[in-house]
């Protein structure tokens, strides 16, 4: 299950129309394409060569090192950026393609947006179910101090109010964290989905 969600960074309100959702859950609805934006974000908006690109996205793709695929692997991604997945992008105004020179950098709009895949691999939970799971144990702690029942009341109200609080507040670092390093394109050193298959 994947779902796509895009914020901005300090964007113009041109910069927003140029992206509008409809044209981000096109263009991130491919893989090849969510591994170029986070090939180039990675890039700091430099432009990079689409054979650079290609072998980067190659190698995601197959779980190998660059120095490890083979010709037709390459030519086949390339293949495919140039004439299929850089000029739909190039048309939605996620990246500007110069096809002479074989060179494709990010757009500003693109550049000030972060952009957040949230793939479950399976052995994952979902953030809004964990949050649920957590304010059910505490609903359940409640009723128990409530009503007084063992083991409910071996601990005072004090040291499981504060139990609960230091809980949550863990729990909320380790979500902003992931929805900054796990889920946002660019911000880690391979995509999401090189780690989750």
């Amino acid at each position: 299950m994947e779902t796509v969600e895009a914020t901005t960074g300090q964007p113009s309100a041109a910069d927003i129309a140029e992206l509008p959702q409809d044209a981000i859950l096109e263009v991130l609805s491919n893989q090849r394409r969510r591994f170029t934006v986070q090939y180039l974000k990675q890039h700091s908006g430099e432009p990079a060569t689409v054979s650079e690109l290609a072998e980067q996205v190659a190698s995601w793709e197959n779980g190998k090192l660059i120095d490890e695929l083979t010709h037709q692997e390459r030519k086949r991604v390339r293949n495919a950026l140039r004439q299929f997945h850089l000029p739909k992008m190039a048309d939605y105004g996620f990246v500007e393609y110069d096809v002479d020179r074989g060179t494709v950098c990010l757009t500003a709009a693109t550049a000030n947006t972060n952009f957040y895949i949230d793939a479950l691999t399976g052995r994952e939970i979902p953030w809004g179910v964990y949050y649920l799971g957590c304010s059910v144990a505490c609903a359940i702690w409640l009723v128990g101090l409530w009503v007084g029942l063992y083991p409910f009341t071996v601990l005072s109200p004090l040291t499981y109010s504060t139990f609960v609080v230091a809980f949550f507040v863990c729990s909320s670092v380790g979500h902003v964290y992931d929805n900054q390093y796990r889920m946002r394109l660019g911000a880690r050193t391979e995509p999401l989905e090189v780690n989750a298959e």
